[in-house]
């Protein structure tokens, strides 16, 4: 696919399927993800991938956040969560892996910089014919999710990208008129 194309096509797709990206496509796909901006080299980036059993355990995560928010919530509203990681064959979690009190490189560029790694995912899966989805949420904040992904005090989670096999169609993507979004200095 030429670069502009991709550029210029890709979108979220949020119905997915089965199958879940194959070993060749996701060395594709974390290649590209690792080419992102990096300023210093600190790769300040990490990636859990949840697949078969392992969505389940991240859906129990966003139970037990549901309800340690709020203890009284209903079994509607705890089972809603634990289905969230099921609508894709396929999760990763985009996790900014921060190197605190740096002086040239601040906490902001290193989370920046792990979401281009997240934008690399998409690009890739998209150029791969595959579809995907940025989902980010109140359980990217939520203290039993960092907990239970084992995030540092400084990290952050910057998505979970749903990846699989287009459901659907692919929807037309807008076009957009660049100067309702450019100033221009002359």
């Amino acid at each position: 696919m030429d670069a502009l194309t991709l550029l210029h096509e890709r979108s979220s797709m949020g119905k997915l399927m089965e199958p879940a990206p194959s070993g060749e496509q996701l060395s594709a796909i974390y290649q590209a993800a690792l080419r992102a901006p990096d300023h210093k080299e600190l790769r300040p980036w990490r990636f859990i991938e949840f697949s078969g059993e392992g969505r389940e355990r991240l859906g129990e995560l966003f139970a037990e956040a549901e309800f340690q928010e709020d203890p009284s919530a209903d079994d509607e509203t705890l089972n809603s969560a634990r289905k969230k990681p099921l609508r894709a064959p396929m999760i990763i979690a985009v996790i900014a892996k921060v190197t605190p009190d740096l002086e040239k490189v601040p906490k902001m560029e290193q989370v920046i910089s792990a979401g281009c790694a997240a934008h690399g995912i998409l690009l890739a899966a998209h150029a791969l014919g595959l579809g995907a989805m940025w989902r980010s949420g109140k359980y990217a904040f939520d203290p039993v999710v960092r907990k239970g992904l084992s995030l540092d005090e400084d990290d952050e989670v910057v998505a979970f990208i749903y990846l699989g096999t287009l459901g659907g169609r692919h929807k037309p993507v807008p076009q957009h008129n660049v100067d309702d979004f450019v100033e221009r200095w002359d």
